[in-house]
């Protein structure tokens, strides 16, 4: 067994080589190189002896290698049938590492990590995402609201920027807000392609989520204030009036609508790009009653 860690390109090639792995494009798989960037994520992460790893797309076991060496417990969810072998061999040193082949949004989260951590241990989630299904796993795992105490997934760049956005931005958006009703949410380090094998089009960044014990702001429904903060970002470049009457057309009209932003306090030409978290709350729990 090789001692050089995984992450390496020679020992990535060794790897491919030996198994005659070819990439899938549909999985977006591309493999960490870099070895300091792996160990920056173990520190945003927060990962320690005392603390459970869950790890998404384990791939050949990179980030896998480097979380088994810090934390107490590793479970990675790899969808690829063809890496298990791959995985078995490159953490063979390791005996706190755990593979499921299963696809994450497929998978009882909450029922593994009561099966494989210890009760009361500290859980975080660990991953390097596929670019093209990054939205619906952190969505699936937020709204799970599972017993973990943060996320720190290295996604695309522009995505991250708009789970991290502040209002009155470009990035800014209902993705923003849904992010952040769960999460404390901060773009950790920002990464190039060239530490991936194959290279992707883009850059990268690490983004952190500390998970909130209780969402920053009171709504009466939550499905509802998702629903009302979606709409007021229909057409970025309308006024939330206008968003707003399209989207509640033939249940509200439009000074019924005037009245409840007036009483929400807000002013129906702002767009919805201007409002923060609480005045999106406001809003939804006036239009909720």
């Amino acid at each position: 067994m090789n001692n050089k860690a995984v992450a390496t390109p020679s020992r990535t090639k060794e790897i491919l080589g030996k198994y005659g792995f070819s990439f899938k494009k549909s999985l977006g798989q591309n493999f960490l190189i870099d070895v300091n960037i792996l160990k920056n994520i173990i520190e945003e992460a927060g990962i320690h002896e005392e603390a459970g790893a869950i790890e998404i797309g384990p791939g050949i076991g990179a980030l896998t290698e480097q979380l088994a060496r810090h934390a107490d417990r590793v479970v990675a969810f790899e969808i690829d049938q063809r890496l298990l072998p791959i995985l078995e061999d490159t953490l063979s040193p390791y005996d706190n590492v755990h593979v499921i082949n299963q696809d994450i949004l497929q998978a009882d989260v909450e029922q593994v990590i009561q099966e494989q951590f210890k009760e009361g241990q500290p859980v975080r989630v660990v991953a390097n995402l596929p670019y093209y299904i990054t939205t619906p796993i952190l969505m699936k795992l937020l709204m799970s609201r599972l017993p973990i105490d943060s996320i720190t997934v290295m996604i695309q760049k522009e995505v991250a920027d708009r789970m991290a956005a502040e209002p009155n931005t470009k990035s800014y958006g209902s993705l923003s807000i849904a992010v952040q009703y769960y999460t404390r949410a901060a773009v950790a380090l920002t990464v190039p392609k060239t530490v991936f094998m194959p290279q992707p089009n883009v850059d990268s960044s690490v983004l952190h989520l500390e998970m909130h014990d209780q969402p920053p702001v009171q709504v009466e429904d939550e499905d509802f204030f998702f629903d009302v903060v979606k709409a007021t970002f229909g057409q970025r470049r309308k006024t939330l009036m206008n968003n707003l009457a399209r989207h509640f057309k033939g249940r509200m009209d439009k000074s019924e609508l005037r009245a409840r932003l007036d009483e929400a306090g807000i002013d129906p030409s702002r767009r919805g790009e201007s409002l923060s978290m609480e005045e999106f709350a406001a809003l939804a729990n006036e239009l909720y009653k």
